[in-house]
């Protein structure tokens, strides 16, 4: 799972936009304005009969400050990205 969702910065972070773009999801801002530090993203790859899986992650980043449920408050209702 993407730390991004508790982090202070998710809705102005350039790295978080990006990941949302990767998954074709709305973004929370259209223009971040904020450059993390050193962020350590997974890619997963999953081949699938028809087509390839792509799912980004951010699991690491110097930037990262703690904010818990952060995304949830900026989309209260909608489910959280996995």
């Amino acid at each position: 799972m993407c730390i991004c969702i508790n982090c202070q910065y998710v809705d102005r972070c350039i790295t978080y936009h990006a990941v949302e773009a990767q998954h074709q999801q709305p973004h929370l801002t259209e223009d971040p304005d904020f450059e993390a530090i050193a962020p350590s993203i997974n890619v997963n790859i999953r081949t699938k009969t028809d087509y390839v899986e792509m799912e980004w992650d951010v699991v690491g980043c110097e930037s990262f400050s703690e904010e818990m449920g952060k995304w949830v408050k900026l989309r209260p209702g909608e489910p959280v990205p996995t």
